[in-house]
């Protein structure tokens, strides 16, 4: 299957957009408000019905105003990207049944398009084509709407290093987005303990199963603070419509609760703390120990909280509802 860009057309592109990011970007700075995750209530559907797109658009709306504090959230996508980027939008479809669903990344997707980025930059990926179409995403590589495709197989050729970790990046995020957007989903997970932000990098290396002993610690931290992601990630997004508290990374009908919640931050590493703390909830409510108690403490978080990544303590983590 052929690239998306040809190698020489990503460095052009690549160059000059990040150029005009950062110009467009130095004003006011970037929008980063360590330890605040936005909130907003949408009511999870009956199974298998879609979500209205009105209302998950207006949901989003409100968790990105929460999260960064702009009057609009036309302001504050404004303040995060520019019309010269090209938006990589990592989801986290591993589970199919929950993935981020399709109305709410089509939302973002038209209020990226509202601030003058192109559709055809704006491309949301998976780590395989096949894990996009089992939830129900359209594969396209052209036309005159978003991108959307798996990255299957296009390493970068030689793997490079980040604390401990050796790997090849995806090249759609080491050489042709020049801004990043991750977008999961909550639920535990039973090597890392929970995944809803940190973990969804995984699946932008060609190795990620060399990289769950000591419960993912540090090398979900370590992918995160590699400068293909730590230098252009600007959003993190989390359907939170659906939670699931148990049986992770899998899909578990039979754990899962309806959480009804859109979530948006600046601070990638205090949405994982904010969800540890709701999965904890969730599982003692339902007579289970919490994911510590259960031998699969979180570690990374604190890790990367330590590598400045963002705010690692659950309790210092500031919910603001939209």
């Amino acid at each position: 299957m052929s690239p998306l860009f040809t190698r020489r057309q990503v460095a052009v592109l690549g160059a000059g957009a990040l150029l005009s990011t950062r110009l467009a970007r130095a004003g006011s700075g970037p929008l980063v408000r360590p330890g605040r995750v936005g909130l907003a209530e949408l009511a999870t559907p009956p199974p298998g019905a879609r979500l209205d797109r009105a209302a998950a658009r207006a949901a989003l709306e409100r968790a990105l105003v929460a999260a960064t504090g702009e009057p609009t959230a036309a302001k504050a996508i404004g303040a995060l990207f520019s019309p010269a980027d090209t938006v990589g939008i990592k989801l986290n479809c591993l589970a199919a049944s929950l993935s981020p669903r399709i109305e709410l990344v089509e939302a973002l997707v038209a209020l990226l398009r509202d601030r003058g980025v192109p559709p055809e930059r704006i491309v949301v990926f998976e780590r395989s084509a096949r894990e996009l179409q089992r939830a129900r995403y359209p594969i396209r590589r052209d036309g005159d709407d978003y991108r959307c495709f798996g990255v299957d197989g296009d390493w970068d050729a030689e793997p490079s290093t980040s604390g401990a970790i050796g790997s090849c990046f995806a090249r759609l995020v080491s050489t042709t987005c020049t801004a990043l957007v991750g977008f999961g989903v909550v639920k535990d997970h039973d090597l890392a303990g929970i995944s809803a932000s940190l973990k969804n990098w995984y699946g932008v290396i060609h190795n990620p199963n060399k990289y769950h002993d000591n419960h993912c610690d540090p090398y979900v931290a370590d992918v995160a603070r590699h400068r293909f992601v730590r230098d252009k990630l600007r959003l993190t997004v989390v359907d939170g419509v659906t939670g699931q508290y148990h049986g992770g990374p899998a899909w578990r009908p039979d754990a899962a609760w309806p959480l009804g919640l859109v979530i948006a931050s600046t601070d990638q590493v205090a949405v994982d703390a904010w969800a540890w703390r709701l999965i904890d909830g969730e599982r003692v409510k339902h007579g289970l120990p919490k994911v510590a108690d259960a031998g699969r403490p979180p570690r990374f978080i604190a890790t990367a909280a330590g590598y400045g990544l963002g705010v690692g303590d659950p309790g210092a983590v500031r919910e603001v509802r939209g």
